[in-house]
């Protein structure tokens, strides 16, 4: 059907950048319940990997008193929004997650790479309980950080259920800048956008987009429209914007002095 050429890609290519915080605008918002898309994974293209599971309990009250004691107990106050509605808020479960398990996955994946990612909630009366109130896919909307110390204060997750479509910031991951003609020559980098938002439906939402500098010059540069991504996904912003320029001029003629 779809025929990319495959790319070899390493974990250490991945940019951890963004791992400030502050509360950050929403970072996936189910929008509406699309039409029958072709979904299928395609070969070429980052997958999905396996569904990491964030564990919580159900809060029955909010506030900043309430917050507070969770956030001693070692807990995040946090929120399950509802599909419908969900750049409104919709409906809302109140629950707490375990700081250190939060605080883990942001460092370990980084900030944008955390938003872009399904997890598997996994509710229990008790974090120790056998018992499950409920198990349900969800997607990270945005997480607040602690401005001093990067500590979690509070998550917001949405439901990720597979007829979802949600607009999702999604990480770029920069490749080739070793064999980059304009580089080589000593132009410089000049990184317009880290991340790009995409109409994505849920089951196919990549954990980031391969960008491949190696065959860029000085002066050119790759748009929004360039960008390798699967064909379902729906960019919201313009084709034409461009995200990343190989900018500066060539090595200067007065070497040969």
């Amino acid at each position: 059907m779809y025929r990319f050429q495959r790319l070899k890609l390493t974990t250490k290519t991945l940019h951890r950048h963004h791992n400030h915080c502050f509360s950050s605008q929403a970072a996936a918002i189910v929008i509406e319940t699309p039409p029958s898309l072709e979904t299928t994974l395609l070969d070429g293209l980052p997958k999905p990997g396996p569904l990491d599971t964030i564990s919580a309990i159900p809060r029955s009250d909010s506030g900043k008193n309430v917050s507070a004691k969770e956030r001693k107990a070692g807990r995040v106050p946090s929120i399950v929004f509802e599909q419908e509605d969900g750049q409104h808020g919709g409906n809302k479960r109140l629950i707490s997650v375990k700081k250190n398990r939060i605080r883990n996955l942001v460092n370990e994946l980084g900030r944008p790479f955390f938003l872009s990612r399904l997890f598997e909630l996994d509710v229990r009366p008790q974090f120790e309980s056998d018992e499950v109130l409920e198990k349900v896919r969800v997607l990270p909307r945005s997480v607040h950080l602690h401005a001093g110390t990067d500590e979690p204060l509070n998550v917001t997750f949405i439901r990720a259920p597979s007829h979802a479509l949600l607009k999702v910031d999604i990480p770029l991951v920069f490749r080739g800048e070793d064999i980059s003609p304009g580089l080589r020559k000593g132009a410089y980098l000049n990184t317009i956008k880290r991340t790009v938002r995409f109409i994505c439906p849920a089951d196919i939402i990549p954990p980031f987009i391969d960008v491949d500098l190696s065959e860029l010059d000085v002066g050119q540069k790759l748009l929004m429209g360039d960008l390798k991504v699967h064909p379902a996904l729906k960019l919201v912003q313009s084709k034409e914007l461009p995200v990343v320029k190989i900018a500066g001029s060539r090595v200067s003629e007065k070497k040969s002095k």
